[in-house]
């Protein structure tokens, strides 16, 4: 028998009391959305896709798709495995979009919103229904949740936890929220559901694992959970941030609740997403773009020795002299200056097992040295950089600096380059030529009177 305790309550409308920092968030997202607004998201579309598809094919890849294939059938899209549940279909396609290292970023929330936020709403768009405008609409909603929160935890808690991990559910939520047009006090129980079961240990870039794919996909899982309890009446922590056993007091020791409302008014935090060229951590690529500039001023052979000045986490992460794995190299500053040099902008293959073990690459390596400076650690997050002071054989001194990353909104890519780019990851995964074009075709389309099922009907 059980025992017997309080009688239940009802929770109280979270938007009624002082007004929790996810209710004061949940109130930014009723800003109107333009045309020009989703036609920015398709191209966010486009891009995870293209990560994801060749993603798909990766290891970790392979074996979630193994694992997809033993859930329960239903009416979602999950990339090469078949139609599963809207909640196993996000998490196999949220495990895809991070493997690459390619997928889009915002810089001072330091996370991945496409990976997380795009397989959440196209899974329970698309077994429900969802028009283009809702689905498009649901993705700025989410970028705009997950970035804000991000942007608030702190670099404290980038120390220990990844942010894709612990913001994502988050940013999910707030997604299928809006497909489910959850009213503004189901959508603050939806994100302290969401938030309630947030996690994610940077153990695993320690470690060769698969680990960092189930992170994006677990947390695309959780915040659509989040969403669909919430319209069934299911509650939450409307103070899930801020509470005193809340996300900041346990995670986050230099938290600036400050950004979930800053500039209320301002643009959708979509619009401050990166795309990244290069296939290697975000962390990696401001030396990746300063080594090009380096690349026109002397030769390979030329150089004793190279300085790589950075700011502290990109010198956490990826100074990693001797890397023995993909993982690795896609985590070495010393492997990218070496690719760079040596054959001038990386490729998707500049990071695999044969690059790795090349003589040439491999004698370069322990050249290059990684070193913190004030001018890049006092500009991060706002500005990722890095400088290169080259030393040559002969004496001479060589320096070149980028102040922003290749992709950011100080250094942007155009419209154009992220097209290319994902075409040219469809056709790495074998995608014929027609399949592409149709896919380039009908994301764009989503935002200019395209439908959801004329995309995923095209989804191996």
């Amino acid at each position: 028998m059980l025992p017997s305790g309080p009688p239940f309550r009802a929770y109280p409308d979270p938007m009624t009391a002082a007004p929790s920092l996810t209710a004061q968030l949940v109130a930014l997202l009723a800003r109107p959305i333009t045309p020009a607004d989703r036609d920015r998201a398709t191209l966010h579309v486009l891009d995870w896709l293209g990560c994801a598809l060749l993603g798909a094919k990766a290891a970790p890849g392979v074996a979630m798709q193994a694992y997809g294939r033993t859930l329960a059938a239903g009416g979602s899209h999950a990339i090469g495995t078949g139609r599963l549940q809207p909640e196993s279909a996000a998490l196999v396609n949220g495990s895809f979009g991070n493997v690459l290292e390619m997928d889009d970023i915002h810089r001072t929330s330091i996370l991945h919103p496409g990976p997380v936020v795009i397989p959440a709403a196209l899974a329970h768009g698309e077994a429900h229904g969802a028009t283009a405008a809702d689905f498009l609409d649901a993705l700025i909603r989410g970028y705009e949740v997950v970035i804000r929160i991000g942007s608030s935890v702190g670099l404290g808690h980038y120390k220990y936890f990844h942010n894709t991990a612990t913001c994502g559910p988050f940013g999910a939520a707030a997604a299928v929220g809006s497909l489910l047009r959850l009213t503004p006090a189901q959508m603050v129980h939806a994100l302290g559901n969401a938030g309630t079961v947030t996690g994610g240990l940077w153990q695993v870039r320690l470690e060769n694992a698969m680990s960092k794919q189930f992170h994006t996909g677990h947390a695309a899982r959780a915040g659509l959970v989040a969403a669909d309890m919430a319209k069934h009446g299911f509650t939450g922590p409307a103070q899930i941030l801020e509470g005193p056993l809340g996300m900041y007091a346990a995670m986050c020791r230099d938290a600036k609740p400050a950004e979930i409302t800053a500039d209320p008014a301002g643009p959708w935090k979509v619009y401050d997403t990166s795309f990244k060229p290069w296939a290697a951590c975000r962390h990696s690529h401001a030396t990746i773009d300063a080594a090009l500039l380096l690349r026109d001023k002397v030769k390979p052979a030329e150089v004793k020795s190279v300085t790589v000045n950075t700011y502290g986490d990109a010198k956490s992460f990826c100074d990693r002299p001797d890397p023995k794995t993909v993982v690795d190299a896609k985590f070495s500053l010393q492997h990218a200056v070496a690719v760079v040099l040596q054959d001038g902008p990386p490729v998707l293959e500049s990071f695999e097992l044969p690059a790795i073990v090349r003589p040439d690459l491999a004698a370069f390596r322990p050249k290059v040295t990684v070193a913190v400076t004030d001018r890049f650690n006092h500009a991060y997050p706002q500005h990722y950089g890095a400088g290169l002071m080259a030393e040559t054989l002969d004496g001479r001194k060589i320096e070149v600096s980028v102040s922003d990353a290749l992709g950011d909104p100080g250094n942007p890519v155009d419209d154009a380059r992220v097209i290319a780019k994902a075409r040219q990851l469809m056709e790495a995964a074998g995608l014929p030529a027609a399949r592409i074009d149709s896919i380039v075709q009908k994301t764009r389309a989503l935002a200019d009177g395209g439908t959801l099922a004329a995309l995923t009907a095209l989804l191996p």
